[in-house]
């Protein structure tokens, strides 16, 4: 395992690079392709928008790298989340009633934010070497299915983006997180399971 992460230093030096630029990279998630950049780093979040092709009216989701981090980006934790976070096994992403600290257009339109607690050691390592949250959007352009595997990414997107994470990093996870939404008083809600 030390070996591995020894290769996350060399080989992903250039994507931490490329992330605290402004850059927008293609990296395997915990689930399916993802394009990420820093999600407080609002030429970057614009950036990646406008290569997705995604409308300013959709929030995206962040990766943090442990729940420690949770309280500096979304506003108020509600208690059943720890429990939570504590007890999933597969990966889970969490919609909080209200975030903060992230750039405009990450947070949905009603103030809520996405988080997933990232399992996944090539996330964590990215999210960690930033020491800021990873946005975490589909590999794909708008109305285009996701990419489970590298070799379903459409060609014209390697091209637009600033950085792409060797396809030897790839996990073969889930295709997709399961989705609950946390009402402000703790309501829970499955949206995908």
């Amino acid at each position: 395992m030390a070996n591995q992460k020894t290769d996350f230093s060399s080989e992903l030096k250039q994507a931490v690079d490329t992330l605290k630029a402004g850059g927008v990279i293609l990296y395997p998630t915990d689930t399916v392709w993802g394009l990420g950049c820093d999600a407080t780093n609002q030429a970057a979040v614009d950036k990646l928008r406008d290569i997705k092709g995604r409308e300013d009216d959709k929030g995206m989701l962040v990766l943090l790298s442990d729940d420690g981090q949770l309280q500096r980006f979304v506003r108020e934790v509600p208690e059943v989340a720890w429990d939570l976070i504590d007890s999933v096994e597969k990966p889970t992403t969490i919609i909080y009633p209200e975030g903060y600290n992230l750039a405009k257009g990450v947070c949905a339109p009603d103030g809520s934010i996405g988080v997933r607690i990232t399992k996944d050691e090539l996330c964590q390592f990215l999210v960690r070497r930033m020491n800021r949250p990873l946005v975490s959007t589909s590999a794909n352009f708008k109305g285009e299915p996701s990419a489970n595997v590298f070799s379903e990414i459409d060609p014209k997107l390697l091209e637009l983006v600033d950085y792409v994470v060797d396809a030897k990093f790839e996990n073969t996870g889930d295709k997709a997180s399961t989705l609950i939404k946390l009402g402000p008083s703790g309501q829970i809600k499955i949206l995908r399971h």
